[in-house]
């Protein structure tokens, strides 16, 4: 009996719930981004609305090119975007957006890494170089995003010979970015 019970009981509370979440919605389905006008007071859009687009937004190619190689494999998407370019020379690359980020904090958390800062312009827009005093052909380059947070390139390359300007290709990536990639 007790069994019975507990059946009934579990039935009971199985269909209240699947009952209890059906409800429908008048309206026509749409694509996100597709319903028209913003709200007022809402935050501008940018180029990096869909999830990940942010890893496309200059192309292997220009990549590769910028960083003197032939062919730029991406090597992980996510919270930053990872590349090894691979020709007449081999490099690691890695850009990140973090959309809340501020520049001035970047900096001072360089600088508490012990990495040297040097404020550049890019695109007539303040930036600053990051470099790490035991890594001296490791550079990186922090620029404010044009809708919100911080953009960083990091080039570390992978060979022995420290290239002339460490900080020539991140500064040439971010400047590509920061123009629309042209």
């Amino acid at each position: 009996m007790r069994r019975v019970v507990t059946v009934v009981v579990a039935l009971v509370v199985i269909l209240g719930l699947g009952t209890a979440c059906a409800r429908s919605i008048d309206g026509n389905p749409v694509p996100v981004g597709a319903g028209g006008d913003r709200p007022e007071g809402s935050v501008d859009t940018d180029q990096f609305d869909n999830l990940l687009l942010e890893c496309s937004v200059l192309s292997p190619m220009q990549i590769a090119e910028v960083v003197g190689g032939t062919v730029a494999r991406g090597t992980f998407n996510g919270a930053i975007c990872r590349w090894i370019v691979e020709g007449s020379t081999t490099a690691g690359v890695t850009f990140n957006w973090f959309e809340w980020g501020d520049p001035n904090v970047e900096k001072e958390t360089a600088k508490q890494l012990g990495y040297e800062t040097e404020n550049i312009k890019v695109a007539s827009q303040a930036a600053f170089t990051q470099r790490d005093p035991d890594r001296p052909a490791v550079c990186g380059v922090t620029a404010r995003a044009p809708s919100r947070g911080v953009y960083t390139w990091w080039v570390e390359p992978r060979t022995v010979a420290v290239p002339a300007d460490p900080c020539a290709a991140p500064i040439k990536l971010m400047e590509l970015l920061l123009s629309g990639g042209q």
